[in-house]
């Protein structure tokens, strides 16, 4: 009788290379590189075609396909310094990595243009007719931006008394990309939500999401700001068209800034910026040209 080779069973399991790794992983990866791309080359080229293309993909493939959003529990997951093993979890370090790399450099990038809740709700206010819209007043639309720090720290000191991931469900709608069973005070609490945001653009996102408030915390690192003129001080054209409260006279709100384009766009039209109608007419006149552009 021929005896096994190894009849005790003591060969080594087979090592995994990273192309192993890699090759397992690429359905995941490589979309996501794609799709982040996507939302750099659209907020790059400052395109309202192409961010409205990066929003539709965000909702239909980040959201639905693959429930694929940042979340508080990844900030739990700083708090307990506990993250996922890195050889098999490389799309989220991927994923993590750009939103933490990008509020540094841009400032609240995910919020407007990768995450998949923000994109539907912005998406939603294009679709929807504007007269349905309300504007919150300025005094309560300042205030109110505070109140997703209040829940950010509110849910914070929750978790550390508890260690109670589920929690997350009750102050983020992003469980209704994914297939997870839900309740239904939680559907009711949904539904509230997306019918308060057809009137109140943006309602969660700017208000309520904690998630957005820590990212709004790392922004106040942000590199490269959005530019400001010296006419700023006076011009409101910016501050009417944002539609996020992150204008106040010449003063780009960090904590509030998304980098939606609106007021960059406005900003760089010569036609509707006075800044640039101000150079003309005193290059027409033979003047002096400021360039006084600040940052703020």
């Amino acid at each position: 009788m021929i005896q096994p080779d190894d009849p005790w069973g003591f060969e080594e399991e087979p090592v995994e290379t990273w192309n192993d790794l890699l090759s397992a992983q690429a359905v995941d990866i490589l979309p996501l590189i794609a799709f982040l791309l996507l939302a750099y080359v659209s907020f790059h080229r400052k395109s309202v075609r192409l961010k409205y293309v990066t929003l539709a993909a965000s909702v239909l493939y980040m959201g639905f396909a693959k429930s694929n959003l940042l979340s508080i529990t990844d900030v739990f997951r700083v708090v307990d310094w506990s993250f996922p093993p890195f050889r098999h979890n490389i799309a989220w370090y991927l994923f993590a990595g750009f939103t933490v790399v990008s509020t540094v450099l841009w400032g609240r990038f995910y919020c407007g243009r990768v995450c998949a809740y923000g994109a539907f709700t912005q998406l939603m206010d294009a679709i929807l007719p504007s007269s349905w819209r309300v504007d919150v007043p300025k005094g309560i639309e300042k205030r109110a931006g505070y109140i997703k720090f209040g829940i950010l720290a509110t849910v914070l000191a929750y978790y550390a008394v508890t260690h109670n991931t589920m929690v997350y469900r009750y102050v983020e709608p992003f469980w209704m990309f994914g297939r997870s069973e839900s309740s239904v005070l939680l559907w009711a609490m949904l539904g509230t939500l997306l019918a308060a945001t057809v009137f109140v653009r943006n309602l969660y996102c700017r208000f309520l999401c904690p998630l957005g408030a820590t990212l709004g915390v790392i922004s106040f690192l942000t590199v490269f700001k959005i530019k400001r003129w010296s006419e700023c001080k006076t011009c409101k054209i910016c501050e009417k068209t944002c539609e996020w409260g992150a204008i106040e006279g010449p003063r780009i709100i960090q904590t509030e800034c998304v980098r939606c384009d609106d007021c960059e766009r406005v900003y760089a039209d010569e036609a509707k910026c006075p800044h640039w109608r101000i150079l003309d007419y005193k290059k027409r006149k033979g003047g002096t040209i400021p360039l006084t552009a600040v940052r703020s």
